[in-house]
C-alpha cells in the first residue's frame, strides 16, 4: 500500500514536470558526451577508443553521457528518449548500452538494449551501479568510476559474469525495484494518453485514461481512495501532455548549466551513429 501511495506521489510530480521545458537531446557525434566538463580530454579519449575497439570486437555499441541535470524527468524518462534517438546497437541484434550520468542531480542509470537484457539484465546493472560506480562518484573520482563502469559493462556482455556478492547469496532478479516499476507505469500511461489524444483529443482521452488507471490501481490494491487518487493523477498526466513523447526530444536547441559548465549547439552529426537497435526501458538506475 505504502509502495503504491509513493508511486502515485511520484507519478503526479512527473504530470507536473510534464507542462514544463525538456531537456535537450545532444546530437550524437562520439561515443563518449561530456555536456558537464568533468572529463579530461585525455580521459575521453581513452574512453573514446575503449568503446570503438570494443564495438569492432563485439559489434555491441556502448556510449556515455554526461548531462548536468535530467530535471523536470526523472533520469529514467530522459533515458529512454536518449536512446530512441540515438538507437544506440545494431538494427534487429538491438545491442546497445547506454550509461547516462546526471552529475547535479547525482543520478546514474544504465540502459540495456532488447538483445543485452539477458547478459545485462537489471540485477547485474544495478549490481554494477551500486559496487563499481557509485562508490568512486562518492570519493570523487568520476573519470575512475566511469572507466570502471565501462570496463565491468564490456566484460558482462563479452561473458564474464560478476563475482558473487558478498554477504548476499539471493538474486537480485527477487527483490523490488519502485524505480523501474514506476517507469514502465509511466511510460504506458504515455503511449495510452497519445494513442487516445490522437483519436478522442485532449480531454476525453484525460477522461479515458483515468478510468482505466482507477480501474487497474482498485483491482490491485482494492482501496476506492488510492484508486480514486490514481484517477485524478492521470487525469492530469494526461491532460497536460507529460511522459515520454516531450517536445524537448530533437536534436536542436542548446543546453546550458547552472554552475558554469558547459553549453552544446546542433551542428550536425559528427563520425559516429547509433546502428537503429530498440530498447525497451531494460537497466537499473542509482544515486550516490
Amino acid at each position: 500500500m505504502l509502495r503504491t501511495f509513493a508511486a502515485l506521489l511520484l507519478a503526479f510530480w512527473v504530470a507536473l514536470a510534464g507542462a514544463q521545458e525538456l531537456q535537450p537531446i545532444p546530437a550524437l557525434k562520439a561515443r563518449v558526451t561530456d555536456l558537464t566538463g568533468t572529463l579530461s580530454a585525455e580521459q575521453q579519449a581513452r574512453l573514446e577508443g575503449r568503446l570503438a575497439a570494443f564495438e569492432q570486437q563485439k559489434g555491441a555499441q556502448l556510449a556515455v553521457l554526461l548531462v548536468p541535470t535530467t530535471q523536470p524527468e526523472v533520469i529514467e524518462q530522459y533515458s529512454i528518449r536518449v536512446v530512441e534517438q540515438w538507437q544506440l546497437g545494431r538494427k534487429g541484434v538491438d545491442d546497445g548500452v547506454l550509461l547516462l550520468v546526471a552529475k547535479q542531480d547525482r543520478k546514474l542509470r544504465i540502459e540495456v538494449g532488447y538483445g543485452l537484457e539477458g547478459a545485462l539484465n537489471d540485477a547485474t546493472a544495478r549490481r554494477i551501479i551500486a559496487e563499481i560506480i557509485t562508490p568512486r562518484f562518492k570519493a570523487g573520482d568520476f573519470a575512475g568510476g566511469i572507466e570502471a563502469g565501462v570496463e565491468s559493462i564490456v566484460a558482462v556482455i563479452d561473458g564474464e559474469p560478476l563475482p558473487a556478492a558478498e554477504g548476499n547469496e539471493t538474486s537480485g532478479r527477487s527483490s523490488f525495484n519502485l524505480d523501474d516499476s514506476l517507469f514502465f507505469g509511466i511510460m504506458a500511461v504515455a503511449v495510452l494518453t497519445g494513442i487516445l489524444r490522437t483519436l478522442l483529443g485532449r480531454v476525453i482521452a484525460a477522461s479515458l485514461v483515468a478510468g482505466v488507471v482507477g480501474v487497474v490501481v482498485f483491482l490491485a490494491t482494492s482501496s476506492l481512495i488510492f484508486a480514486a487518487i490514481a484517477g485524478v493523477v492521470a487525469f492530469i498526466f494526461a491532460l497536460l501532455g507529460g511522459g515520454a513523447g516531450g517536445g524537448g526530444s530533437g536534436g536542436g536547441g542548446s543546453w546550458s548549466s547552472s554552475s558554469g559548465g558547459s553549453s552544446w549547439s546542433d551542428s550536425g552529426s559528427g563520425g559516429f551513429s547509433g546502428g537503429g537497435g530498440s530498447f525497451g526501458g531494460g537497466g537499473s538506475s542509482g544515486s550516490w
